[in-house]
């Protein structure tokens, strides 16, 4: 392990910190393997709430401008472009830039070289359902999505559509997992999430805010969603299920209204990241009406 070895300095934000060849450097022990569930439960002094991976230049500087404290940032050690934007500042407040060696990136990635950046930060203190909510008017509820993939691709969808908030139950994935961010381009991490109850007792929070509850679902008998009528200034979630099984009986029960989009075809249904990016965009059609 070397210091400060690199063209650049901390000061303009270029080079890195460390040189590290081996795979075995404590330095470098949160990116191998990329697990983020340890990661998330195992915090320490320099992040008491745990860690998380951010995964490529842009979902880096978008987390850093998030607001997201960068703790170290894995770099190929013979990286020659900048480093993503707000790692210099985050250097000064003393994040470590690490160039990886060729032995170190390939245990990591497989490849004996990597284009992008890897990410290590330190969690948010959890959000409260109540403070996630303040102030806003259109968020999406997440029952059973189990995989980050699809979580990643609702928040990246459903916010570009006009969602505010993400809240979760306890059997979804968590929305700061690697696979999570990158496929939500860092959408993930700049959209204010909070964990809820189990549904559907846990929506109390968003009925005493005053928030009316639209499940989504394909089923014959639900009310299409483009035919639905809302003041603009009405406060909605937008309650999506799991791949597959949907929504459990028990929350559509709960939900103010039961809602489907229609499709053509021989296509049942869309992709639950999809399908919140629609309603999300029929909800803000129906605000302007």
């Amino acid at each position: 392990m070397h210091r400060n070895s690199a063209p650049g300095t901390p000061d303009d934000g270029e080079g890195w910190d460390l040189l590290v060849d081996e795979v075995g450097a404590p330095a470098v022990q949160p990116f191998v393997g990329l697990r983020d569930r340890p990661l998330r439960d195992q915090p320490g002094v320099d992040a008491p709430h745990g860690r998380f991976l951010a995964e490529g230049d842009a979902v880096v500087a978008r987390a850093l401008a998030a607001g997201h404290r960068l703790l170290s940032l894995l770099v190929d050690a013979r990286r020659e472009r900048a480093l993503p934007d707000g790692v210099a500042s985050a250097r000064s407040t003393g994040a470590t830039v690490i160039g990886a060696g060729p032995g170190v990136i390939r245990a990591i990635t497989g490849a004996g070289s990597h284009e992008g950046s890897l990410g290590l930060f330190a969690r948010p203190s959890p959000m409260t359902v109540g403070r996630a909510l303040h102030g806003l008017h259109t968020v999406v509820v997440a029952e059973g999505v189990v995989n980050p993939i699809n979580l990643g691709l609702i928040a990246r969808s459903a916010v570009a559509m006009g969602a505010q908030a993400l809240l979760v139950d306890p059997t979804s994935a968590d929305p700061l997992y690697r696979r999570a961010t990158r496929v939500s381009m860092g959408e993930a991490l700049a959209v204010p999430h909070a964990r809820l109850e189990v549904l559907p007792g846990g929506l109390a929070p968003l009925r005493e805010a005053g928030f009316a509850v639209w499940a989504l679902t394909p089923a014959d008998d639900a009310e299409d969603i483009s035919r639905v009528r809302v003041a603009a200034d009405a406060k909605v979630a937008l309650m999506v299920g799991a791949e597959g099984p949907g929504l459990t009986p028990a929350s559509q029960q709960a939900a103010d209204v039961r809602v489907r989009i229609p499709v053509s075809g021989a296509v049942d249904s869309l992709n639950v990241g999809a399908a919140a990016a629609v309603a999300a965009y029929a909800l803000g059609r129906a605000r302007d009406r």
